[in-house]
């Protein structure tokens, strides 16, 4: 079942009305909320005529079938939450005001965070640039407009995400939010990565990298327990995987993952190359075996906080 999210319409661009969905399942029945925030492909058409790329560029830079990939989370019992407008327009795992003020026509508040490493890289919450460093503004952009992004698509759907593990903490004890994302197979010698983290993650990234990266925030926003498992079940069909190299998390693992407070957060980077054409963006014949994967990763992850929930919630305490 699909529930749309209420209200905020405004004026943001109708092919994003509403900027977001979330997949109900028939019965909550695990504490576990899964949130795909960068696999949307609905570009706005303001978007594409500002733009200064094609749409295989932009396309690159999704996490493109991973909401796909992960939805057999829904007939376990949990929600999923992910956002249907790319990452290019507008980045969810980032702070909300981001910005960096060589986009922007005007002055930026003085709210606004212009100093952080993925601002610098050019990765902010209203991204730059994609890829090895390809601009994707022909100009600057209306201050108004990249606020109003802001205000009509990165705090409603955080708000619903908030509200989701809200509701597995009240119902559960405790909330498990699984950060859904996925990566480049490789790292081209120039550095070209666009990755959930931006420069951060560039920083000594291997060339080749795992099957799989769980970032937990090395240890601060999920219970090892929980990552422990999510490896085990990883290995046994034969991934090989890594922990939080080059990929620790993002704004949201950070914002969400608080174990003492029975809150957990798990990022789950997936290699492109398992499941889809990288270059030209489509699912590859793999497609249904890494969904299956998923599919298994969730159960166990589901069946083991639900037989742990008093331990989990004790260690917290």
């Amino acid at each position: 079942m699909i529930s749309e999210p209420p209200g905020q319409r405004g004026d943001i661009e109708p092919e994003l009305d509403p900027g977001f969905e979330v997949s109900e399942p028939q019965a909550l029945t695990s504490a576990l909320v899964f949130s795909s925030p960068h696999s949307g492909d609905v570009y706005p058409r303001r978007f594409l005529q500002r733009t200064r790329l094609n749409s295989l560029q932009l396309r690159r830079s999704e996490d493109a079938f991973v909401d796909a990939l992960f939805n057999g989370c829904v007939a376990l019992g949990a929600p999923m939450i992910r956002a249907l407008f790319p990452r290019t327009y507008l980045d969810l795992n980032r702070e909300p005001y981001e910005l960096d003020p060589r986009m922007f026509e005007g002055r930026l508040p003085a709210f606004a965070n212009t100093r952080s490493i993925r601002v610098a890289g050019g990765l902010g919450t209203i991204p730059r640039v994609v890829g090895q460093a390809q601009e994707i503004y022909a100009g600057r952009l209306p201050l108004e407009e990249g606020l109003r992004r802001i205000d009509k698509l990165h705090k409603p759907y955080h708000a619903r995400l908030s509200a989701l593990i809200d509701r597995a903490q009240l119902n559960f004890g405790l909330a498990v939010l699984v950060d859904c994302h996925s990566m480049p197979s490789a790292v081209s010698p120039a550095g070209g990565l666009f990755s959930s983290h931006g420069r951060e993650a560039m920083a000594g990234a291997p060339k080749q990298k795992a099957d799989f990266v769980l970032g937990d925030r090395h240890g601060a926003s999920c219970a090892t327990v929980l990552v422990d498992v999510v490896e085990a079940e990883l290995r046994s069909q034969g991934f090989s995987v890594a922990r939080n190299k080059p990929y620790a998390g993002g704004y949201i693992t950070e914002n969400y993952g608080a174990p003492a407070a029975n809150r957990h957060a798990l990022q789950i980077e997936v290699s492109r190359g398992l499941y889809m054409d990288e270059h030209n963006v489509v699912r590859s014949e793999r497609f249904e075996e890494v969904r299956a994967a998923m599919t298994r990763v969730a159960a166990a992850l589901a069946e083991t906080v639900a037989s742990r929930l008093v331990v989990l919630r004790d260690a917290a305490e």
